[in-house]
């Protein structure tokens, strides 16, 4: 069975450097290697070091190591992952390949270069090793001429977006003479071990994504020249508003660096042959002339954009490309933007803007009915499907719409129509579908979603694993639901609680699902998964609810939110089938406490895990902080000191501080050891699925009541405290924010108890009650929640 155990990456730049890292996160151990330098550092002088010293020759991949932890965001899930990758040199250390299973080249993107660093590679070759390129667009067929048909079997190109760990797209482009299971291994390995959305690309100038990207951004300035349009006003319409990124046209470009753009679109246009499309490709003057004067965005410090301090006020001034000179951005007014902004969805607010019948909708239009054609167009000779092309531009340049899930959002048959009447030629495909009936690309019929392949209706295409709850709900499996939440049958014996409030809070709605669901996963199920496919998995509390409450001192409002929570929790903890969560990106507070209430957590590799309550001025009180008390002392030896542990969780509840990824919650304590990361995100809920039937089919017990936890008491209560008033002493905290740490101090030690103490369950939830609800009747906790609602960011008063 072919595997993947070890592989070498050959190029610290980077990208060499954090694919080695993403590498780590999957737990693939690597070479880095890269060349030897010619000349020593000062600093290698000083040390008295030769150019034949190891740490001399090895530099360039050390170097490359220790840049990543200084990255941000970070490439690596925990900073210890990179003791996976090993640095070398292609001199003492090519010879190493040997012993891997696959290479990756992400040298300089230059053809003569990859050709000769592949004709070194193949010496050491061996059968069933996989070579791959990580090129942007060069010829993968071109880089392989000379080589045996051995090696040519084995190599493909495998593009990873920058940055790896945080772009989900993965472009395999298999070349001529690739093995077609060598393809499916790679696409089953991007998907399953490395967390990729994978597509399949031909062997064509700049893949998929990349070709109609830069495309699409050329096109863009076109027509803002044809219009008279500034930078700014562009950014504001091919922004959310289209359903792009906020960095919208220009501000992509100064982070891609211009630079690197203009090579992109000059490696289409030289290797291409139809002169319309190689007139297309060619770089505007304005952009040649940014390239010229080192303007190239965000690693020189001005491009489109420049940030700049004026009367001690940081300001980001724009480009006027009629003067060439920075100037204040303008307010941008459009009656088309203000509809897109009221709109629903992705769909409905390209559709309200396109429609706003103004200049900013004309100018829309103009940029967005020639990618679609485009894109349509290329179908066949980039890729494949329109899945893919689709796909490649959600992944790879972040659209909420690929160009022919937009088309039908805006109406196949009546886009096509305007197109005809603006002079614009439909693709003869395009017009061949619509004639056979059909008024869209994707269409469903009996659960089952097709697209056109070569003129008729295929099914598209699913990963093994994937499960869509918003098919599984059109499809009639709701068991329950309520506003905030509904209970979905997964099959074969599994049922999903899926969180669907605003943010996926939780208030009152959500934890009666909870409870209900329980009681019917109990009655009719082997177990339970808690997971949903929104944005995040949960952001905590109805933050509102109870700001509402306090504003009004409606304290016996607050009192049975806790205590349904509370009550909610340990349905969950008690549950007599498994209970598995499953989350994703932000789980904070009570997306947090949901977690620790359950059998097992599978979070995907994105989750950003943490009890931020102190941030909104209160303290965990849907049970995280008797949860927290509980684990401290079942971490620790029945004679060992709590104080240590316990300690270490005070400060990061403390400190409202944060998972950078489910692998970093497993390090802070958060999970367990039980507990599994899912790397590719939309495998998280069949994999949560399958860890309920596991634990069903060996026989699953609940804990038994917790009645004996041991706590630190008031010796611990009074070591935290004191922890927290060095904190204020050096100026870290506020004076409110020690009076919350004195709370939380007193919950987690478990109040003025003899240090050793047995308390019950029940005992450390009223403590975390009785706190909460104190700290809701300060006035500035009710300010740090009006803040919070206000801005999106904590106060700190």
């Amino acid at each position: 069975m072919r595997q993947i155990r070890r592989a070498a990456v050959i190029g610290s730049g980077v990208m060499g450097a954090q694919i080695a890292a993403h590498l780590a996160n999957a737990g693939i151990p690597s070479l880095l290697l890269d060349l030897v330098p010619q000349e020593l550092t000062p600093e290698e002088q000083k040390k008295g070091l030769s150019l034949d010293h190891p740490a001399v020759r090895n530099r360039l991949a050390t170097e490359a190591i220790r840049r990543l932890h200084k990255l941000s965001p970070a490439p690596l899930f925990r900073a210890d992952y990179a003791k996976l990758i090993t640095p070398g040199n292609l001199e003492d250390d090519l010879h190493r390949i040997a012993e891997v299973d696959w290479v990756i080249e992400v040298i300089v993107e230059s053809l003569e270069p990859k050709r000769q660093l592949l004709e070194r590679i193949e010496r050491y070759w061996h059968e069933g090793m996989i070579v791959s390129t990580n090129t942007s667009g060069i010829s993968i067929n071109a880089m392989v001429e000379g080589r045996g048909e051995a090696f040519r079997r084995h190599f493909l190109g495998t593009h990873f977006f920058n940055p790896p760990r945080y772009m989900k797209l993965l472009e395999i482009i298999p070349g001529r003479d690739t093995d077609p299971a060598i393809v499916e291994f790679m696409r089953d390995f991007g998907t399953e071990r490395l967390g990729k959305g994978v597509v399949l690309a031909k062997d064509t100038p700049n893949f998929i994504a990349n070709r109609i990207g830069t495309y699409g951004l050329l096109v863009t300035f076109e027509e803002m020249q044809k219009g008279g349009f500034t930078v700014e006003e562009v950014d504001a319409i091919t922004g959310p508003a289209l359903g792009r990124p906020k960095s919208a046209t220009f501000r992509t470009l100064d982070l891609v660096g211009i630079d690197t753009f203009a090579h992109v679109a000059n490696n289409v246009r030289q290797n291409v042959t139809d002169p319309a499309e190689q007139r297309a490709f060619e770089v505007p003057e304005a952009i040649q002339k940014l390239v010229e004067r080192g303007w190239l965005g965000e690693k020189s410090g001005q491009g489109f954009y420049k940030r700049v301090k004026q009367n001690g006020q940081r300001q980001i001034l724009v480009l006027d490309l009629d003067t060439f000179e920075y100037r204040e951005q303008k307010t941008i007014a459009s009656s088309a933007l203000e509809a897109s902004k009221q709109a629903k969805g992705a769909a409905g607010k390209a559709k309200a803007l396109l429609q706003g019948g103004d200049r900013y909708a004309e100018l829309a239009w103009n940029i967005v009915k020639r990618v679609l054609v485009y894109s349509a167009e290329k179908l066949g000779e980039i890729a494949d499907t329109i899945q893919d092309i689709d796909a490649a531009m959600r992944w790879g340049f972040n659209w909420d719409l690929g160009p022919f899930e937009l088309w039908d959002a805006l109406g196949l048959v009546e886009t096509a129509e305007r197109m005809r009447v603006e002079g614009l030629r439909v693709p003869q495909w395009v017009e061949d579908w619509i004639a056979a009936g059909h008024r869209a690309f994707y269409e469903e019929a009996d659960g089952k979603r097709t697209m056109p392949v070569n003129g008729k209706p295929e099914p598209v295409r699913v990963p093994a694993g994937v499960i869509d709850l918003a098919a599984l709900k059109k499809a009639g499996k709701v068991i329950a639901q309520n506003s905030g939440a509904s209970l979905i049958d997964l099959g074969d014996g599994v049922a999903c609680l899926e969180f669907h409030s605003q943010n996926n809070a939780i208030g009152p709605d959500i934890l009666t699902m909870i409870e209900k669901s329980v009681a019917i996963a109990e009655k009719d199920f082997a177990g339970l998964v808690i997971a949903n496919q929104g944005k995040n998995f949960c952001v905590g509390a109805n933050l509102v609810l109870i700001l509402m409450a306090a504003q009004e001192g409606d304290w016996d409002e607050i009192d049975l939110s806790i205590r349904q929570f509370h009550r909610a929790m340990l349905a969950l903890r008690y549950s007599q089938v498994p209970v598995v969560a499953a989350p994703h990106r932000m789980t904070l507070g009570g997306g947090v406490e949901v977690c620790l209430a359950s059998s097992r957590v599978l979070p995907a590799a994105e989750t950003y895990f943490g009890l931020v309550e102190v941030g909104v001025g209160v303290i965990p009180g849907g049970g995280g902080c008797k949860e927290t008390a509980r684990r401290v002392a079942e971490s620790v030896g029945p004679d060992d000191d709590l104080v240590p542990a316990l300690a270490r969780m005070f400060q990061t509840i403390g400190t409202a501080k944060v998972s950078t990824s489910g692998a970093e919650a497993l390090a802070m304590g958060w999970l367990r050891e039980t507990d599994r990361i899912v790397v590719n995100d939309d495998l998280r809920i069949s994999a949560a699925k399958a860890e309920v039937l596991r634990m069903a089919e060996i026989g699953y017990t609940p804990p038994p009541k917790a009645k004996d936890i041991r706590v630190a008491g008031r010796d611990g209560k009074a070591t935290l405290q004191m922890a927290a008033r060095g904190m204020w002493n050096g100026g870290y905290i506020t004076d409110y924010d020690l009076h919350i740490a004195y709370k939380l101090a007193h919950v987690l030690a478990g109040g003025d108890v003899p240090a050793g103490s047995l308390v019950s369950e029940d005992y450390l939830l009223d403590l975390e009650r009785e706190a909460f609800l104190s700290l809701c009747g300060e006035p500035k906790t009710i300010q740090r929640m009006q803040h919070m609602l206000a801005t999106g960011k904590p106060l700190r008063n």
